[in-house]
Parts: C-alpha cells; structure tokens; sequence
C-alpha cells in the first residue's frame, strides 16, 4: 500500500505522443513525515500517522506530539490491514517517487461549499412551467408530502446546505509523476478547491 498526504494546486492538460489531450489536476504532494505508528496491541488497530505541509505557530500540545520533528500543518492516518507491510518507523519521510505513472489511486478530499442552495441546483429538479399562469414559483420544490402521514418524510430532497462534504474518488489513474516539484498529475477533476488537503492511497 502506497499513500501520501497532498494540496491541490491546479487542473490543467497533458499531451501524449499522439498529441491526444489528457485533463489533469495537478497535486503537490510530500514530502510526509511519519508522526506516529499504531499497533493493533496498543491501540487497536495497525494505522500509520503522518504529516504535511508548515506552519508558523503551532499549540503546545501539538509541539509535544510533533517534538524534533517540526511544525507541521495537516496531521492524517492511513489505517493498514494485514496484508500491509510498510517498513516505516518515526521520523521517516515519505516522497512521491513512491508512486508510478499508470498507478490507479484513492482521492478523499473535501469538495467546494455551495451554501444554502435551492431545490433546482442541488438535486436537479427542472422547476415549474414558465408558462400557464405561474407567476412566482419558478424554482420552487412543490409538494413535499400528502396529507396522510403529517410529516413530511426522512430523506425528502429539499433545500439546504451543499457541497463541503467529504468525497471518495476511487481508481484515480496517475498520469505523470513530477520529483523535483513533489507533484503529482491525477487524471480528471479532484474535489475541494485550491489549496485542499487530499489523501492519497493506492488502497
């Protein structure tokens, strides 16, 4: 299992051989640090912690957790199961040249707030007519229940607020692997905007 911890920069293009054109987001990901190692004996489960990105200022606590090993923005875990075997301890860095152009990957991001969002553009609906004496109710949910049950039921699709959920991308094809930029080229688009944290896993 390969993973890592990167920052969404940009979508922008590749171009093969053929000159057909690949959209890419582009990712900087690493270098990580190993911040702490979990084992099933003493914590109930086998998971690795790691860390990315800087930081000016950071909390005591955190200082302590984080001793001689800098100050460090994002702290995620990527839990193991038996079949990992990651010879990796604390302090250890973990670089993008672990990943592989052709590499099919795991993408968990936090997709873009909307806000508050009617019915129309955060489910779908088409409205009604504009025509035929509808005067004010254009956008507007329609029923939202009959008469028997008076309430209306779980789960009915209303306004409210969108976006700013979390979002699993799964077989992320990795396109082209940059060293000396830490950057990574995944395939299509990538939740969240710029500048968001994104775990990165091939698992």
């Amino acid at each position: 299992m390969k993973f890592i911890l990167g920052k969404k920069i940009e979508m922008s293009q590749v171009f093969d051989a053929d000159g057909k054109v690949t959209p890419v987001t582009v990712v900087e990901a690493g270098p990580c640090v190993v911040t702490q190692t979990k084992t099933k004996d003493k914590d109930g489960y086998d998971a690795l912690q790691i860390g990315f990105g800087a930081k000016k200022k950071i909390n005591k606590p955190l200082a302590g957790h984080l001793k001689d090993l800098g100050k460090l923005r994002w702290l995620r875990e990527f839990h193991l199961t038996g079949d990992d075997k990651i010879e990796l301890k604390l302090g250890d860095k973990i670089e993008v040249t672990s990943f592989q152009e052709g590499d099919l990957v795991r993408v968990v991001g936090i997709s873009k707030g909307k806000g508050f969002q009617g019915v129309v553009k955060r489910h779908g609906f088409h409205g009604a007519s504009a025509t035929h004496g509808t005067k004010h109710a254009l956008r507007s949910p329609g029923s939202i229940g009959a008469t028997h049950p008076s309430r209306v039921w779980k789960g009915r699709r209303m306004a409210g607020r969108m976006g700013n959920d979390q979002v699993t991308l799964k077989k992320i094809k990795v396109i082209k692997v940059v060293p000396e930029a830490n950057q990574l080229f995944l395939k299509g688009a990538i939740p969240g905007r710029r500048g968001t944290l994104l775990k990165i896993s091939t698992n």
